[in-house]
């Protein structure tokens, strides 16, 4: 935590965390720009919200794109806020937030990209096996991912309660083993209302006797899916981690806390 409070501390770096709450995804030359800041001072700073995890780093081709990971934060939401007055502070800050789009705009808001980052002691392998195997899917995330995850196949979230019921379908648009894995994400799939899927990609960065692994979920139809991935990700993930540190998942699914904390 004490990396976490001090990036905080400094009111150049929390404001370069509200122009990226603003725009997701910049590069260095981008938060410059907006910023009136030297690429110098800029690297610094962000080099410090990089080591307390507050921002991470997507390559897209020869760019560096600069991304908020919610996992620091959500951490010390955990810690100091979702046992006390979580309910009336959401309250309050529904209140807050919907005033200030009323005020500010009334064109639709662009929904932002999702990343979220995490780090695991396990190797690449095991980490790519979790992802990819239906029976470790099924005992981490409640639901069986089956494919051959071959780039073009298409893949089903399954339900395991025997009613073979799939909630989310997509394809397979690339494959890389051990590190890399894109594919669609439809949540919704209709026939007459045909909608573009988002885009869901896991990078997995072995280190050592730790992976870190991102993932990055893009092209979200609207507010209310990404409010329902900011919980659900780090639900799963943390389940993920569990499994493979431990042997085993979590004793209570830790999709169900923000239920109980609602």
């Amino acid at each position: 935590m004490d990396s976490i409070f001090k990036a905080l501390a400094d009111p150049t770096r929390r404001l370069l965390l509200d122009r990226l709450r603003e725009k997701n995804g910049q590069s260095l030359r981008e938060l410059c720009d907006r910023l009136d800041m030297a690429r110098q001072s800029a690297t610094q700073h962000l080099g410090i919200l990089e080591q307390a995890n507050l921002v991470t780093v997507v390559r897209r081709g020869r760019e560096r794109l600069h991304y908020l990971n919610p996992a620091p934060i959500h951490e010390i939401e955990e810690r100091w806020i979702s046992g006390f007055d979580k309910p009336r502070l959401q309250a309050i800050s529904a209140i807050k937030n919907k005033a200030e789009e009323y005020a500010m705009t009334n064109e639709p808001t662009p929904v932002p990209t999702y990343v979220y980052v995490t780090y695991i002691r396990a190797s690449a392998e095991q980490v790519w096996q979790a992802l990819t195997d239906a029976d470790l899917t099924a005992r981490y995330w409640g639901h069986a991912n089956i494919s051959d995850w071959q780039p073009g196949s298409a893949w089903e979230h399954q339900r395991v309660d025997g009613s073979g019921v799939v909630d989310v379908v997509g394809q397979v648009l690339k494959a890389e083993p051990p590190t890399r894995l894109v594919i669609t994400f439809d949540d919704a799939p209709d026939p007459e209302a045909p909608r573009e899927p988002s885009v869901v990609t896991f990078l997995v960065e072995p280190h050592q006797d730790i992976v870190r692994l991102t993932v990055t979920h893009e092209n979200l139809a609207n507010l209310a899916m990404l409010n329902g991935i900011s919980n659900g990700w780090p639900a799963v993930l943390a389940n993920l981690k569990s499994l493979l540190e431990t042997g085993d998942v979590l004793p209570q699914a830790p999709w169900e806390m923000h239920n109980a904390h609602a």
